[in-house]
């Protein structure tokens, strides 16, 4: 969507998109794989002046070669009209198999330099997490990789951007956050929890943005407000299908379109299966970000 066309409003600094839980298997009619390629013409058709296309993991739905030449069959058909694609790990890419093989496997086919990376994008950062153990629904976070993120969330101050939103990308979300996190629903998934969350409270600039639940982003609790306390945290649904609070299965595809201005970020939900804009999940977050007395 072009903002300049609607009066009063100026065109975002930046944009970029999100997608997760491709599951792309080896049949190239199964739905899972129709989704992806569904979703990423609508992606095609607008992300104009797209800084890029974040994916958060469970790219693969077993972490075969067969999935991953699937996987890259369907980027070709549509490449020439995308921005860049970075990617996360999910538990599906690697949980499922030995560890060394399918972290290689996702590495040299993805491009992506390891488990966890960060980039600098239009002056904006963004940082992806991952696992570095192969559970199969967890994700485990080495005391290093904390420690570095804590150091690259620390960048923004050392910028003199501390009031700017920092952009934070992991499969699995925190235990009582967003949809599909409850302890009861046993869809979160952060062995090393409170070590995040305290990190998290340091830095309450921090967008992130989770998959792994499938939970359709009609629900009431899609974003988890930080209230300046903590980051604001965001479920991004799913590409291959959906899951619902009844607990039951549901066929859909879903993901978001982002629009960073100075003052505010704009995370706009959007149905992949009919090009529309989801209306009960247009979030606005405000910044600077400031504390809740």
């Amino acid at each position: 969507m072009n903002t300049s066309s609607i009066p009063g409003v100026t065109e975002p600094l930046l944009t970029f998109q999100i997608i997760t839980d491709t599951h792309v298997t080896a049949d190239p009619e199964h739905e899972y794989n129709q989704n992806f390629g569904r979703a990423l013409q609508d992606l095609a058709l607008h992300s104009q002046s797209s800084s890029g296309i974040m994916h958060i993991g469970d790219i693969t739905n077993n972490g075969f070669p067969e999935e991953y030449e699937e996987v890259q069959r369907i980027l070709e058909q549509h490449q020439a009209s995308l921005p860049q694609l970075r990617y996360t790990l999910g538990n599906h890419d690697v949980g499922l198999g030995h560890w060394e093989s399918r972290l290689a496997m996702y590495t040299s086919r993805m491009g992506m330099p390891g488990p966890y990376h960060d980039h600098w994008i239009s002056g904006y950062h963004f940082i992806f997490l991952g696992t570095e153990e192969g559970l199969p629904t967890f994700c485990s976070l080495s005391a290093e990789q904390l420690q570095w993120l804590d150091w690259k969330l620390g960048e923004q101050a050392a910028a003199s951007a501390q009031d700017q939103p920092v952009f934070l990308f992991l499969h699995q979300p925190l235990k009582d956050t967003v949809a599909g996190s409850l302890e009861s629903q046993e869809w979160y998934g952060v062995t090393q929890d409170q070590e995040l969350r305290t990190i998290l409270s340091r830095h309450p600039q921090t967008l992130l943005f989770t998959g792994h639940t499938h939970w359709e982003l009609e629900v009431s609790n899609t974003m988890f407000p930080g209230n300046g306390q903590t980051a604001t945290m965001f479920n991004a649904a799913s590409v291959a299908y959906l899951w619902t609070d009844a607990d039951e299965h549901k066929s859909g595809s879903q993901g978001y379109y982002i629009e960073v201005y100075a003052d505010k970020v704009l995370v706009r939900g959007r149905d992949f299966t009919t090009g529309t804009w989801i209306e009960t999940a247009q979030y606005e977050v405000a910044y600077p970000v400031n504390a809740l007395r």
